[in-house]
């Protein structure tokens, strides 16, 4: 039996719900595959524990988590919260200070699935949006002087440096070249920003050289979400940076019928640190506690935890699960089903228990 240790933060808003299920799904591989566990460890970190304590996660937070094989991450945000307080004190500092710079988006439309795009079919949109997670525009540089006066000013520093673009662009290369297609687009927005985002496109074309069997093309970030809306099946692989791969993503997954579906991985390539794993979604503070929360977004971030991991025989028994659940219309309402968080997750352990394990 291979042991692996999870530190889970559900945090926010809808985050304990699909938590919740996302646990009742890997206690359920566990018994399926019976070869692996996963062994969740809760931290109660988030706003709750900001309300009591002044800060979102204990000073010793990072350290407490040094010794995981992975963090399940729920989501960060509450209303009563300013947003740059909640994501500042929990999530970035664990994307930092563990250097998972290698943020990766998976989208595709799930069998049952109706995408919001004409003549699009599950199948026709599957896309891998790699996000560079550690600089960038996102890297907390800047400041405010003069506040409240007139004369105030406010500053944020993108830094793009030469480790930081070809460490990702490299991620990024070696992915597409592991995928079918070999395709890779790399955003920019160079015609504007001529200085860190020329440089990106520089890094780019060096890297490029190392991937001779990859085909790769590069596209100005407005240009992008035309290409994204337009020509979904000319998309395969895409890097971008911090900010317009946050931006991106968030199109993906709704042009492939709801966030709610949406996973994301914060990957340290070199395993130096836990690498940490969250749905896109958000803590959706309109829908918590109202049980319709969906689960499928946690359930494909597992999939990619369990792949991380080493456990990809159970990351396949998972997904496929997933399929033949949304396949089934066992669906909640945000992708069009009437089911609850807890039918779908009954569902998808069901599936899980009658699986022939591929």
């Amino acid at each position: 039996m291979r042991h692996h240790r999870i530190a889970a933060i559900p945090a926010d808003g809808i985050g304990p719900e699909v938590i919740e299920a996302g646990a009742a799904i890997l206690e359920a591989l566990g018994k399926r595959m019976g070869d692996h566990s996963c062994d969740l460890t809760f931290f109660d970190w988030g706003s709750a524990y900001y309300r009591k304590h002044g800060v979102m996660m204990p000073p010793d937070g990072l350290e407490q988590l040094k010794s995981f094989d992975a963090i399940f991450f729920g989501a960060v945000g509450a209303p009563d919260v300013p947003d740059h307080i909640t994501l500042w004190g929990l999530r970035l500092p664990i994307c930092q200070g563990f250097d998972q710079y290698a943020n990766v988006r998976p989208t595709r439309i799930l069998p049952g699935i109706t995408s919001p795009l004409r003549n699009v079919e599950a199948g026709d949109l599957d896309w891998v949006i790699v996000r560079e997670n550690s600089e960038g525009e996102y890297s907390g540089h800047g400041g405010r002087a003069h506040r409240g006066m007139p004369e105030e000013v406010a500053t944020e520093v993108a830094i793009f440096t030469r480790v930081g673009v070809t460490r990702i662009m490299r991620y990024a290369f070696r992915l597409a070249q592991s995928r079918p297609r070999k395709l890779l687009t790399v955003v920019t927005k160079s015609n504007a920003q001529r200085h860190g985002m020329v440089m990106w496109d520089e890094i780019a074309a060096e890297v490029s050289k190392e991937f001779p069997d990859v085909t790769w093309d590069k596209m100005l970030v407005d240009a992008m979400t035309v290409r994204m809306t337009l020509k979904p099946e000319s998309l395969d692989t895409i890097v971008a940076t911090n900010l317009h791969a946050d931006i991106l993503s968030d199109l993906a997954g709704a042009l492939a019928g709801s966030l709610g579906v949406a996973p994301t991985a914060n990957i340290d390539p070199e395993r130096r640190f836990p690498s940490m794993f969250e749905p896109i979604h958000g803590s959706a503070f309109d829908i918590t506690g109202k049980g319709i929360a969906n689960p499928v977004a946690t359930f494909w971030t597992a999939a990619q935890m369990l792949d991380h991991l080493g456990e990809s025989q159970a990351s396949r028994v998972l997904m496929d699960a997933v399929d033949r659940v949304c396949q089934a219309g066992i669906m909640t309402p945000d992708v069009g089903g009437r089911a609850r968080t807890r039918e779908v997750t009954e569902a998808v352990v069901k599936a899980i228990e009658g699986s022939n394990l591929l």
